[in-house]
């Protein structure tokens, strides 16, 4: 991203909405590059919003005990709080931008007030996504999740994206969303310069990894070795038993091991066991 794209002291409310929009047309780019594994891309940045939300409710977990909570819960149990969070990012982003799949991300939010906030607000997108931020916030002040998530999905349909792309969690903050008007909106457009430069360069960090990935996918000899490589592509982090369904435990922890040596997957919990895989 250009350099001269970036929040100063002395921008007016000109200057931040012109940057903004500027930042916008940089991420909009990326998004039309088929070189960058898009899911894998809103996946980890819905793991940056998650981190912020849940620091936003005072918790103390971050990316490492988000991921614990959500991938080595057993089925069917409760991730907890900040699980749930992560969980309700991932939902979000992961489909297209409709009612269904937001009501999917938000279960406790109604369906047809969501449906009301996607359609009732007009105007350029961050203006937009600031008007949504503050209604939801006007009706329930302790609801920062689907304040942020349908504010980044107002975002995404009014820029023509297909899927949600979180970006305004990642540089909005507690007191920014106490804000109303004028002021919540100069903060939506600071947060969109803010967060574009680090979802940039992930978005070019995973495209060097994805494309690392499919070179060496055709040394994997393991029979389902291509669906696990799409999994890797698609997912932040993957335990060997989440391969299990396509690959046998032993053959799963086998490829997992194999891909890290052959650099291309992490392994990203530096422990002995409960592991994590990912790009």
């Amino acid at each position: 991203m250009p350099g001269w794209i970036a929040v100063g002291r002395a921008h007016t409310d000109e200057d931040m909405a012109f940057l903004s929009g500027a930042a916008l047309a940089q991420l909009h780019g990326a998004t039309l590059r088929p070189d960058i594994p898009h899911a894998l891309w809103r996946a980890r940045l819905a793991l940056t919003a998650a981190e912020v939300c849940v620091r936003m409710a005072g918790r103390s977990e971050r990316a490492a005990a988000l991921r614990d909570s959500l991938h080595l819960t057993r089925p069917g149990d409760h991730p907890g709080p900040a699980g749930d969070v992560l969980g309700q990012w991932l939902r979000a982003a992961e489909r297209p931008v409709t009612v269904a799949a937001l009501s999917r991300a938000l279960p406790k939010f109604p369906a047809d007030r969501i449906a009301l906030l996607l359609e009732s607000h007009q105007g350029a997108p961050v203006p937009r996504a600031a008007a949504v931020i503050q209604a939801v916030l006007a009706d329930s002040p302790r609801s920062e999740i689907p304040a942020l998530i349908l504010g980044d999905a107002v975002l995404a349909q009014a820029l023509g994206w297909p899927h949600l792309l979180p970006v305004l969690a990642a540089g909005l903050t507690s007191r920014d969303l106490r804000q109303t008007d004028a002021a919540l909106r100069l903060a939506c457009h600071r947060a969109v310069i803010m967060a574009a430069r680090p979802a940039l360069q992930m978005a070019a960090d995973l495209m060097r990894r994805a494309d690392r990935l499919r070179a060496v996918a055709p040394k994997l000899r393991a029979r389902g070795a291509a669906q696990a490589v799409d999994m890797f592509l698609t997912r932040d982090a993957l335990t060997a038993p989440a391969l299990v369904p396509i690959l046998s435990d032993r053959a799963a922890r086998r490829l997992c091991d194999r891909l890290v040596l052959l650099g291309a997957v992490r392994e990203l919990t530096g422990r002995d066991t409960f592991r994590l895989y990912g790009l």
